[in-house]
Order: C-alpha cells, then structure tokens, then sequence
C-alpha cells in the first residue's frame, strides 16, 4: 500500500513497473485509465481539457503517491485540449511512433447520444478529426474508443450531403483501415461484465496491420475473446456469472436507514449531511467486498442531497405508485406534473439504469432522493479509494465551464469494464 499526503492509502499497481504502455486521450477523471493499469499496462500520459476532471485524475494516478503513469518531461501535467498537444506537441508526439502500444480514449459522446439533437455540425463531434490526427502521428499497436450506443447509428437530422446520414462509427472505421488498422466493433451490454447498470456502449477496437495480435487472434475478433473469458474474469473478482450486480448488491451498504448522520466532511458542505459509515461483512454483497477491496476507511463523495420537503413528497409518491427499474411512462409523467423527460425509480434487485451527467435522472430504489456520487460511483464500478475533486453540482453559465463530480462519474468509463478489455489486449499482446 502506498500513502498519500493526506494520509489516505492507495493501493499499489500490480505490474505497473513495466509492461506494455498506453496514452488516453479524452480521459475524464480517469476511468479507462484506472481500468488499464489495474490491468497490467502502464501510462505515458493522459489528456483532458477540462481542470475539475484532470484533477480527479491527477489526484488518483499521477501524483507522486499514486503514479501509474511515466509521464514524459516535455508535456505539463495540466488540463491540456488535444488541439494544443497537436499545436504545440507535434514533434514529440510523432517521437512517440512505434514506442506506444495502446492508446485509448473516447471523445465527448453528447452529440452523438440519442437522447440529444444529433447534428453534424456539432462541434463537439469534429474532435474525433484531431483523436484520428493523434493516432496517425502515434502509431500504436492497439486502440480503443469508446462511446454511446448512438455513435453506431446513422445521423437524420441533418442537411443533405456526402456522408449526412452515415454513422460516425462508419467514417471513423474508414479512416482508421486507411491508416493500417484492422477495425472491430460491437454495441456491448457492460452489465455481462459485472458493471451494475443498463450501460450499453459502442467499443472499437483496432489493431494495427502487421501485428502478430492478428495471428493470435485466427480470425476470431478481441470481442469473442472477451465473451470467450468473461466466466473466468467475473469469477477472479469474486462475482458471479448467471446475473448482473444488483444495484442494492452495489449500493446497499450506502442506505441511511440505521444509519447515523453527521454533518457532511468535505470542505463547504457543512450544510449538508452523509451517514456515519458501517461496513458489516455479513451483510456486505461480493460486489461491495470488491469496491472496498484494500481500503479501510470510510467512502469519500458521499454527501447526501438537501431536497426540498415537495421534491422527497413527490420522490415518495414514484416509489410508492411507479414501476421499478423503468423511465417513467407518459402517463406517470402526467399524472404527477413532472416535465423530466428521463427519470426512472430503481429497483433493488436489478442494475440501475445508465449513469448519465444528471443526478436527478434516478431516484433510490428505497429512499426519496437521488444517489449520492459515491453511490453512482459504485455502479460505475470506481473503487472506494478512488477519490474525485471539485463541485458537486454546477448551473447556469458554469455548465459550460465546470466538470462537477456527478458529471466526472457519468462521462467515466467503467473502470472494471475497462480491465477486463485491457486483459484481452495485454494477452493478445504478450510474446510481441
């Protein structure tokens, strides 16, 4: 175990000494990051614009009492756009040709979710011309992008035109196979890979031509690999494999019913409360065991919501008159004058629904409020040693600005999930 500053420990990282390296591009607070080096793979660098974000993932992987990153003397460790590494960083970005195994990232998803306006002209779209830039200076072996189920569908809302309607994921394969890559893709549901939620995910993979992975691989894809294995890596974490995690296996230990309350720990939320927090071993789920794997003290991010006396009433009357597990049907909606369009009341023993940016998109299966960021944290399967900085929740003006902690853990990879894929690529590319 390693200690931090402020006397937190944190546990070391198997293999993290050497090994097959990556770099993560669009990294958010750290999730893919995490998930690969729990994996064996050790980091170059990582980049993301946003400071709130950076500094989650700083705080847990690069600083000094945590590093899981080698992180060269030329690039800040700093909040960086990929647009300046380009700029200012082209040089030793291409220094780096043939010295990266793996680089992974999955660039902002919000124009291309179904639930959003889907255009073209989005300009949160156009960074997937600078990550196609980086890979064709880096070279690496392997790739891995993430994104919403969306970005495999074709866009419709859109003036006509060469590729109008064509999905992303279609340009992005093209491009890719240009530059060298053999292309595999799937929509993968990661609640078969032990992830507490109805998360389903567009991954690409992209192995570069020549790779004696591709010999290893006989024709088959790193996807059958994963399903081939995924028994053996839910078993080696201690979780079945007949069902997914419950959200009560995820969260239980989290309920404030028997809990005593204090006044909330972290720094200007004194008017807030968390619970005094318990663990039973008894009662703990296999899953709760894992997330609290070599971490011995209390979950951080646990502040409880200061809901008005009509939102816990109307909250009450969901759980009590609404079903489970379900977004809310038109007729719910109408009935209890609720504008929201995405809201679902959890049911205990299924996974929740995707964790999104908006804390107030699911209500708890037996509390009337929404889940606090450790509790979505759970369900995106970070570890309870896994800290994350900055505001909880922002509005107005500073939604363009900020990256509050309930945002950081929606935009995240899954870091169990992210293991699990780093497994089947360090396999495929050991004895290169």
């Amino acid at each position: 175990m390693d200690e931090s500053p402020n006397g937190k420990l944190r546990p070391r990282v198997a293999g993290s000494e050497g090994g097959p390296s990556f770099i993560d591009v669009f990294a958010g607070c750290g999730g893919l990051s995490l998930g690969l080096s729990n994996a064996g793979w050790k980091g170059r660098f990582a980049i993301e614009k946003n400071a709130d974000a950076f500094g989650t993932l700083a705080e847990n992987l690069v600083s000094d009492h945590a590093s899981r990153f080698t992180w060269p003397d030329w690039l800040p460790k700093r909040q960086l756009t990929t647009s300046t590494l380009l700029k200012k960083y082209g040089y030793q970005l291409s220094q780096l040709e043939g010295k990266v195994t793996l680089m992974a990232g999955g660039p902002p998803c919000q124009g291309f979710s179904l639930a959003g306006r889907r255009l073209h002209s989005d300009p949160r779209n156009s960074l997937f011309r600078q990550y196609l830039k980086i890979v064709q200076r880096v070279k690496p072996t392997f790739l891995v992008l993430e994104n919403v189920q969306g970005f495999a569908f074709p866009f419709r809302k859109n003036p006509k035109g060469h590729g109008a309607t064509l999905p992303y994921s279609s340009m992005v394969t093209e491009r890719l196979k240009q530059l060298g890559y053999v292309v595999f893709s799937e929509l993968v549901s990661l609640s078969d890979y032990g992830v507490p939620q109805t998360r389903r995910r567009f991954i690409l993979i992209a192995i570069l031509e020549g790779s004696p992975a591709l010999d290893k691989l006989n024709g088959d894809s790193p996807f059958d690999l994963l399903r081939e294995r995924r028994a053996a890596l839910l078993q080696a974490k201690g979780l079945r494999i007949d069902s997914p995690v419950s959200v009560k296996e995820a969260i239980g230990d989290l309920e404030t019913a028997g809990k005593t309350l204090r006044e909330c720990q972290d720094p200007g939320s004194r008017r807030f409360k968390e619970i005094v927090y318990a663990t039973d071993a008894e009662k703990d789920s296999e899953f709760i065991r894992l997330m609290r794997k070599d971490h011995g003290q209390a979950p951080t991010s646990i502040r409880l919501p200061r809901h008005k006396p009509e939102t816990i009433k109307q909250f009450q009357t969901i759980l009590d008159t609404c079903k489970r597990g379900q977004t809310l049907h038109k007729t719910d909606r109408t009935r209890l004058n609720i504008k929201k369009q995405a809201l679902t009341p959890l049911d205990p023993n299924r996974p929740a629904a995707t964790v999104t940016t908006l804390p107030d998109d699911m209500v708890h299966y037996s509390e009337p409020r929404i889940l606090t960021v450790r509790e979505n944290a759970r369900l995106q399967t970070f570890p309870d040693w896994f800290t994350f900085s900055g505001k909880y929740t922002t509005g107005g003006k500073d939604r363009k600005r900020d990256c509050p902690r309930y945002t950081q853990v929606g935009n995240a990879v899954p870091p169990l999930f992210a293991e699990f894929i780093g497994t089947i690529l360090k396999d495929l590319h050991s004895g290169e």
